[in-house]
């Protein structure tokens, strides 16, 4: 639905999901493939941006476009759309390394808060819609007002992540029990964190 202001004549719902998993999986076997060599804090850097990027990407492209369709904004959302599969493959394998470092219980926290986030975003959605119901172009309006909020939240996460994440003092700890064991890509978080880290020891 949240595409369909977009694209008149072209119904996206099958494009769409054909376009995102291809790169989602690729994306993902390529970095489990890699994970030892993957520095896991560039990696959920990487998504964080790629989310946010694409979601403005997507307002900018409407306003460009005034909302009309075409074969030429039906490209450039299914191009969009494949960095949102690459950005959930950095994420959701990224976030899950880092949790597994700590208690189990984290994991499973973390993907029922995933569950009430799309329940959230459900929500939102109906109620940008709601607002604009009744007015002109009222769609694509809830559409806008949408991707602004969504927007804004990708860009809070990329600062939370960045420098609140790595300073907090469990994190801290777990990552670095992860080093002392023999865990590499944690390194950079760890410096993040303010920690140094010398070959065969962690100091804080």
């Amino acid at each position: 639905m949240m595409f369909s202001f977009a694209v008149k004549k072209y119904h996206p719902t099958r494009a769409l999901t054909l376009v995102y998993e291809p790169f989602a999986i690729v994306t993902m076997v390529v970095l489990t493939y890699n994970e030892s060599k993957v520095n896991t804090r560039k990696r959920n850097l990487v998504g964080f941006i790629l989310f946010f990027a694409s979601t403005l990407s997507l307002l900018l492209l409407d306003l460009g476009t005034a909302g009309k369709g075409g074969i030429g904004p039906f490209l450039g959302i299914c191009a969009i759309v494949a960095c949102f599969g690459v950005a959930d493959a950095h994420i959701e394998g990224g976030m899950i390394g880092d949790l597994s470092f700590m208690y189990p219980e984290f994991i499973q926290s973390y993907v029922a808060g995933m569950a009430a986030a799309g329940a959230l975003t459900s929500v939102l959605r109906l109620l940008t819609k709601a607002i604009f119901e009744k007015s002109h172009d009222g769609l694509r309006k809830g559409v806008m007002l949408f991707l602004a909020i969504c927007t804004f939240f990708e860009f809070l996460c990329i600062f939370l992540y960045a420098y609140f994440f790595p300073k907090l003092p469990i994190v801290k700890y777990f990552r670095s029990k992860a080093a002392s064991e023999g865990s590499k890509t944690v390194l950079a978080d760890l410096a993040a964190g303010g920690i140094r880290t010398k070959p065969d020891q962690i100091v804080l």
